[in-house]
């Protein structure tokens, strides 16, 4: 079925729902005066109960944990961890017991917003949310709820622009090694998750292990004087690599003038509304993404990256060359694996050339058509202060700030500069098999073929750099699937069995 429209994630949405119904007041809280333990009470828990497709299992609910000595707003900082009661009766699910199961720690981050501690559930669909999904085969879940880009603290102050985000990721992580000896599960063992910015942080989260670059940080909200690094990481759409994501998005639409987006809106009466704008580039866009596109072959050919077979992956000064041809391989191997499953229906793209049962090539520029552009250039750091990622650089006193220096040097606002140091902290590519960070050893990456909140090369510079250090990398284009995450929770939960 073909997708032509921006699907907001269900875990995006009822993050929003969320922001919608607190007050500014009520959202962040300074508690500098409260000092919390960071002992886990192993009897504070709640037995519940969920049934799915008629199979049921009972958990141990440990909920409202906070996760730092001294929190900066209680309502985020905290950490939900649920348990498979069967584990209490001496009993395995799968080969899993309550000391070996593994633990799954899933973000509900979408847009570089606030995010609230996860609990089972069913999503739209009927079908499990990644927790409950996780509880069903045995995994214990640890769910930490974190700050994002429009948390205020009591004095008006803005408390969770970058590295906020991270910041209390590294320190949920670090209350499970600090109490290791009595949360059930495997420490070592710990897979990340997250869809669009929340995948962008899990892989943050999974890339930059036991960095002194954020201990600063930690020590000042009270996180657990342990280790942060973790086993493996899940990344569904990351929206990650912020200071080149423009650059490499208008490499890849440079010649889609036209573009179509959802904007999502507060109703009077305080609900949340979503409208389709379809409408065309100006002549400044124009020219923006066409000096955009000139620094992508730039920053791409630094990285030297190569293919498995050790083909250097480079790009011309026009945006072609082998790159370009790598990125094309992905989208064919998607459509291949999709006509392989019976979808007879890809001869009628007017993109795809079939023959037989093989998908023989895609016509790039037409399929560039086809997804359209969503994001008018530049796409992350607006010339306005006007993107979310804008806001997310922001400081205690700024709302939004630039974070590359085209949007700086371009700015119609004269906005200010992010640190680059605080830039360094967001970007996963920063610290990929470098001394300073321990590296997770595993990685699953997803992006969708009509995902167009970021550029493909984006997702696939990810896994290739990770691949290329050494890394082992599940990586792959998910056929016709828009911005969304956690779509194939028994494919994500095989691959998690078979980590070793």
């Amino acid at each position: 079925m073909r997708v032509k429209d921006l699907i907001i994630s269900f875990m995006t949405l009822s993050n929003l729902l969320f922001l919608v119904s607190f007050t500014s007041a009520d959202t962040a809280l300074n508690t500098a005066s409260r000092k919390y333990s960071l002992s886990f009470d192993k009897n504070n828990y709640t037995i519940k109960e969920i049934t799915i497709n008629g199979q049921s299992l009972k958990y141990r609910a440990y909920t409202g944990i906070i996760y730092v000595a001294k929190p900066i707003d209680e309502k985020y900082q905290q950490i939900n961890i649920f348990v498979p009661e069967i584990y209490y009766e001496m009993k395995k699910i799968g080969n899993y017991t309550l000391e070996t199961a593994p633990i799954f720690l899933p973000n509900t981050v979408g847009g570089y917003l606030p995010g609230f501690p996860g609990k089972p559930g069913i999503d739209e669909n009927g079908n499990p949310n990644a927790i409950a999904a996780a509880l069903l085969k045995g995994i214990i879940v640890a769910a930490p709820g974190v700050r994002g880009r429009t948390n205020k603290g009591g004095s008006g102050l803005n408390t969770g622009k970058a590295p906020a985000c991270i910041i209390d990721l590294k320190a949920a992580v670090r209350y499970l090694r600090f109490n290791d000896k009595v949360i059930p599960g495997d420490s070592e063992r710990i897979i990340s998750n997250g869809t669009s910015a929340g995948g962008a942080i899990s892989a943050l989260l999974a890339a930059s292990g036991n960095s002194t670059d954020y201990e600063s940080y930690l020590r000042e909200i009270g996180a657990a004087d342990t280790r942060d690094d973790i086993f493996a990481a899940s990344c569904y759409c990351p929206i990650t690599n912020l200071d080149n994501a423009d650059a490499a998005y208008e490499w890849q639409f440079n010649k889609a003038i036209n573009y179509k987006k959802n904007v999502i809106s507060e109703t009077a009466d305080g609900h949340l509304q979503r409208k389709e704008i379809q409408d065309t580039l100006t002549s400044e866009q124009i020219a923006l993404s066409a000096k955009l596109k000139l620094l992508f072959p730039f920053y791409l050919n630094k990285l030297n990256l190569k293919t498995e077979n050790g083909t250097q992956l480079s790009l011309t000064q026009e945006g072609e060359g082998t790159f370009k041809e790598y990125l094309i391989g992905f989208i064919i191997k998607s459509a291949q694996a999709e006509l392989d499953k019976g979808n007879s229906n890809l001869s009628s793209f007017e993109w795809i050339t079939v023959k037989g049962n093989k998908v023989i090539s895609i016509n790039y520029d037409r399929f560039i058509a086809y997804i359209t552009r969503m994001k008018t250039p530049p796409a992350f750091d607006g010339v306005d202060l006007g993107t979310g990622e804008n806001d997310l650089f922001g400081t205690g006193t700024l709302n939004a700030q630039h974070f590359t220096d085209f949007g700086y040097k371009n700015s119609t606002v004269k906005g200010k500069m992010a640190e680059p140091q605080i830039v360094k902290l967001m970007n996963p590519m920063n610290y990929i098999g470098t001394k300073d960070a321990v590296t997770a050893k595993y990685w699953r990456i997803r992006h969708g073929t009509v995902d167009r909140d970021t550029s493909f090369a984006i997702p696939i510079i990810l896994a290739t750099h990770l691949k290329n250090t050494g890394y082992m990398v599940d990586f792959s284009l998910s056929w016709d699937r828009p911005h969304s995450g956690d779509y194939d929770l028994d494919e994500l939960f095989e691959w998690i069995s078979g980590l070793k």
